[in-house]
């Protein structure tokens, strides 16, 4: 069965490049002063598109443990 997942951004490692915000097809992600920030994480049906397309590795999605 497959988990429940969240997303997590290290913004130190963000160059703001708004790729991931492109790709997201729900819009949950958006870039705030130069870093992309979750704007909508209720939205999110963690498709992976942003994890996949992000060239930092600064976005990715983690299991919650319920």
């Amino acid at each position: 069965m497959i988990g429940r997942k969240r997303l997590v951004v290290e913004t130190a490692w963000c160059k703001g490049c708004g790729i991931c915000a492109a790709f997201c097809p729900k819009q949950v992600l958006e870039i705030q002063h130069e870093k992309v920030s979750i704007k909508a994480p209720e939205a999110c049906i963690s498709c992976g598109q942003c994890e996949l397309r992000c060239p930092d590795y600064a976005i990715y999605l983690v299991n919650i443990e319920e």
